[in-house]
């Protein structure tokens, strides 16, 4: 079993950066594949980025790709999100996943993701 715990969210605006910060426990998050996803009111949830625990291989998507940047601290069993440039269009809540499977390469769909966060609001003033 694994807990995922987000922070950081809040008020920006365009242009500016914002750092959400995932906090694991009951498993180590090491080796797990960990992503990060988000929800828009009235939209489905998308992907949005994810890192593999093994080999640090990292996916984007196509909207946030040169302006997100997935990180972790196995020390502190942590996974970031830094976001810059931000956007409107970037206004959503914000979830942590963790998808048990010891991939080399992270997966970008939130089926193959057991664990969830609460998540974390982030939005985006113009």
């Amino acid at each position: 079993q694994v807990q995922l715990v987000e922070s950081g969210g809040g008020l920006v605006q365009a242009g500016g950066s914002l750092r959400l910060s995932c906090a694991t426990s009951g498993r180590s998050s090491g080796r797990l594949q960990m992503g990060w996803f988000r929800q828009a009111p009235g939209k489905e949830r998308e992907f949005v980025a994810a890192i593999s625990g093994s080999t640090s291989i990292t996916r984007y998507a196509d909207s946030v790709k040169g302006r997100f940047t997935i990180s972790t601290d196995n020390a502190k069993n942590t996974v970031y999100l830094q976001m810059s440039s931000l956007k409107p269009e970037d206004t959503a809540v914000y979830y942590c996943a963790a998808d048990p499977n010891f991939g080399m390469v992270p997966r970008t769909t939130s089926d193959n993701y057991d664990y969830w966060g609460q998540g974390t609001q982030v939005t985006v003033s113009s």
